[in-house]
Parts: structure tokens; C-alpha cells; sequence
């Protein structure tokens, strides 16, 4: 049976609910156009586990410098992005304390402040007493500490719920509870034609002038993708807890915690709620479930940072996937055609945002709507997501 056209034509089908694509339906929306989000079940996947750090600064990984710029100019962008949503959005503007739990933890930590400070990075090297002032209930064995005042926190799940508000209440904008099966193209035997519109799992055609892939891991299996559009996606598992303060610890921390014990990284974001998150393992075992070992690992680190931890309520352990690719970048942007003449029309992919997906939300929104205005900001180029097609790294 052919697939049967859905009569209720978009400007533009988001595919994909997570904090990403949403940050790019509203931004859409708010651009004046009309949109439809795919997903059978929003912010439910990897968005529903994030921490939530917007931390370009301490998120700063060796070999991973392509990415600051990226990484900067969106938390750059988070205030007006969350200003805008409303004081239901959760964004804060907390500062973070990073800690090394013993000597060899505070060498590293010194260690990428030397990388930190020679792009600019504003990173202050604190004493254990300056930092016990700031954070009482911060361990008095840790060995050392730095100050990050730009890392700020949002919560997600709060966020998400906010975009989904808006979306549901505007005439221009709806949610379809589906999964995309794949893009339809104008000759359906040519996958560099211009995409026209969304296939559905239930074999209708969503037509649409624009169609933004970012629905994270599953966007590699959609039908129909541009024949450069490889996209080597990787599942990054990571085991995230969540707490509840008691009345007589409250506020456990005012900052977000980051540190090192014994070489492993564990963080500790405070929510407004008197909740804290903790997190997170990271892990390529193929695995959804929680991991026992990761959930102790975490209650263990992070009670050598902070002590009190031990009195917490255990509310929750999650596990989710996150989109990784080989050079832990996100694929963004058009798609060249097979000659690498053009790009494929209609189309913009924003997936494998790995780690940074809450942090890199308002800039990949700003990106895919610029580029739908027809506008291509330069500096963003190195993200293209047809980078790893053998034809494309023939021709570079």
C-alpha cells in the first residue's frame, strides 16, 4: 500500500522530542513559522536522566577543543533562551566548585586549568578552607579546589516541559505521538532530492517544506537519509541518581560540585526543589539497565567530596543512552548531495550532541533556523553531519 499524505502540512517537522529538538521547534515556532514535533514519547529519553550543567568551562575535555567555541556561545545563549520560556524553565545561574579528592586528582584538575586558562577560561585556584566557607558541607579531607563562576545549571526535565506548554498552546504548532520511519523525497528514487515531508510508522506522509532530523541514536536507522548523510552514531550509557535533601541539611550545596576521587569524575548539581542530582557513569556495555556497580560508584565518590550525601533520601537511579559519534561532535547542519555540488533541499540534520545536548540546545535551535532562513554561519562548518561520508573525506 502507498503511504497516504496527511493533508495538515508544516512549515517545518521536527523529528525528535528530546531537549534538542524542542530547543528547535520553539525556536522555529518563534520564528513565525508553523511546526510539528515527532515523538512518541518527549523528553523521555536521554533528556529525562541529564544533569542539566551548562558547563562549556569545566566540561572542557583534552583533544575535544573544537568544540569550546560551540560550547561557549550557547551558554552564552541560555539566559535569553530561558528568560524567554518563563520562570518555569529551571535554569539557574549557580557557579561550580570543581575537587580532587586526593594529591594526584588536584594535579589533574591543575593540570587542565593550565589547558582552561590558555583559551581564556576563567578557572581560580581556592583552599580547602576558602572552599569549605563557600560549601560547609564539602569534605574537609579533600585535597584541593577550583572555582568556576560561568558554569552554570538547568533542569531539563523542567525545560522540557516548558517548550511542550508552549508548543501545545499555539495554533501554529502540534505534536505528533508517533516515530518517523523516514523522509520522503520529491523522486523517491533519489535520495539527493529535495525531502518533502516525514513518513510516519503508521504509513502516513507528514508533508513539510523543511524537515529537522534530531531524534538522537535513531536518526541512523530512518529510511530515506541523503546519501552523504552517514552518521556514525555510538549508544553512551550513563547511570544518573537523584535525591532528596532533608529539612535539617537544606541547602546540602548552592553551587554545582564537580571533582575527581581517584582518577574518577562525579558531580553533584543542587536543584531548587531540594533535590540533587548525581551523576554519572559512562559506559559503552550495550546496556539500558542501571548499573549496581555505577550506583555505587557514585554514592561512593560522592560522598568522599561531600559527606552528608550518606543522609540523603535515594529517589531515583536512571539509565539512559546518549548520542555519541568518533569525534564526540555533534552532526549539524545540511548534507551535501552525492556530487557534493549542492545541499540536499529540505533537509537539516542535529543529532550526536553526546554529553552537551542541555548545553548546546539554544545554539543547535539558533543554527537550524538560521540555515533554514538560508543563512550558514562559517564557523559551524566543522560539524556538518555528511563529514564522515567516504566521499566527503575523499575530497578533504
Amino acid at each position: 500500500m502507498a503511504p497516504q499524505t496527511d493533508a495538515a502540512a508544516c512549515d517545518v517537522a521536527v523529528i525528535g522530542g528530546g531537549i534538542v529538538g524542542l530547543g528547535i521547534a520553539w525556536e522555529l515556532l518563534r520564528s513565525g513559522r508553523s511546526v510539528t514535533l515527532i515523538d512518541p514519547a518527549p523528553a523521555e529519553g536521554a533528556t529525562f536522566a541529564a544533569a542539566g550543567m551548562l558547563a562549556p568551562v569545566s566540561e572542557l575535555h583534552y583533544q575535544e577543543e573544537d568544540l569550546l567555541e560551540l560550547t561557549l556561545e550557547s551558554a552564552g545563549l541560555w539566559p535569553g533562551f530561558a528568560a524567554a520560556l518563563g520562570p518555569d524553565a529551571g535554569y539557574l545561574p549557580t557557579p561550580t566548585l570543581a575537587l580532587g579528592a586526593d594529591a594526584a586528582d588536584r594535579r589533574a584538575l591543575a593540570d587542565l586549568r593550565e589547558v582552561q586558562l590558555a583559551h581564556g577560561l576563567g578557572v581560580e585556584p581556592l583552599t580547602v578552607r576558602e572552599a569549605r566557607a563557600q560549601e560547609p558541607l564539602v569534605g574537609p579531607g579533600i585535597s584541593g579546589a577550583f572555582a568556576i563562576a560561568e558554569d552554570h545549571q538547568v533542569d531539563p526535565r523542567r525545560a522540557a516541559r516548558a517548550i511542550l506548554a508552549v508548543l501545545g498552546a499555539s495554533d501554529e504548532a502540534s505534536v505528533v505521538r508517533r516515530s518517523a520511519a523516514g523522509l520522503v523525497h520529491s523522486d523517491a528514487g533519489d535520495l539527493d532530492s529535495a525531502v518533502t515531508g516525514v513518513l510516519l510508522d503508521d504509513g502516513t506522509v507528514l508533508a513539510a517544506g523543511e524537515v529537522v532530523v534530531a531524534n538522537g541514536l535513531a536518526a541512523a536507522a530512518l529510511e530515506g537519509l541523503p546519501s552523504r548523510a552517514r552518521l556514525p552514531l555510538r549508544p553512551v550509557y550513563g547511570d544518573i541518581l537523584r535525591l532528596r535533601v532533608p529539612a535539617h541539611l537544606d541547602p546540602l550545596l548552592t553551587a554545582t560540585v564537580r571533582g575527581l576521587v581517584r582518577g574518577l569524575p562525579v558531580y553533584l548539581v543542587p536543584r531548587a526543589d531540594g533535590t540533587v542530582v548525581i551523576g554519572a557513569t559512562q559506559r559503552e556495555d550495550g546496556s539500558s539497565a542501571v548499573s549496581a556497580g555505577g550506583v555505587y560508584q557514585l554514592l561512593r565518590d560522592a560522598q568522599v567530596l561531600v559527606p552528608a550525601v550518606a543522609e540523603l533520601e535515594l529517589l531515583e537511579c536512571t539509565a539512559r543512552a546518549r548520542p555519541g559519534t568518533p569525534d564526540n561532535a555533534p552532526l549539524l547542519g545540511r548534507v551535501a548531495t552525492a556530487g557534493g555540488e549542492a545541499d540536499v533541499p529540505g533537509v537539516v540534520i542535529a543529532t550526536g550532541f553526546f554529553r552537551h545536548g542541555v548545553l548546546l540546545t539554544p545554539a543547535a535551535a539558533l543554527i537550524c533556523r538560521q540555515l533554514i532562513d538560508g543563512i550558514a554561519d562559517t564557523r559551524w562548518t566543522r560539524f556538518r553531519p555528511d563529514r564522515f561520508s567516504p566521499a566527503t573525506a575523499k575530497e578533504a
